[in-house]
């Protein structure tokens, strides 16, 4: 049986609410389209909506590894060296260099909680900055 949803969302738990949702409100250009203070803060675009979320006390040991995530948020951008350039002035500088893949170039970056994220520039774009 095939099981109905309505709805796709990425969510992110993090103890440093307020500096994750800050992070994203500058990454975005957007500021969060629902915002329960220090609880919860949504973000809606292109087709996503990502959600950030301050775990209840009882629930905090469940998210405190430090273990490397198997997710990344891949963003994709239209100027590759702007995004760099964007993260790099909000304080958070992607650590390697541009690879370039059969799909595009890409580089990682990490927000303030370390999830990773993937800016990627697609093949088909131009690299000119």
């Amino acid at each position: 049986m095939i099981f109905q949803y309505t709805d796709v969302l990425v969510a992110l738990a993090t103890a440093n609410f307020e500096s994750l949702v800050s992070f994203y409100t500058q990454v975005l250009g957007q500021n969060p389209t629902t915002l329960i203070p220090n609880v919860y803060a949504e973000f809606l675009f292109s087709g996503l909506r990502l959600g950030i979320f301050k775990p209840k006390s009882t629930h905090e040991a469940e998210f405190e590894t430090t273990a490397k995530s198997k997710i990344s948020l891949c963003l994709e951008v239209s100027n590759l060296e702007a995004a760099i350039a964007h993260l790099t002035e909000l304080g958070y500088p992607p650590p390697g260099n541009i690879t370039v893949a059969s799909h595009g170039r890409e580089i990682y970056a990490y927000d303030p909680d370390g999830n990773r994220l993937i800016l990627h520039q697609a093949v088909t774009q131009s690299y000119e900055s």
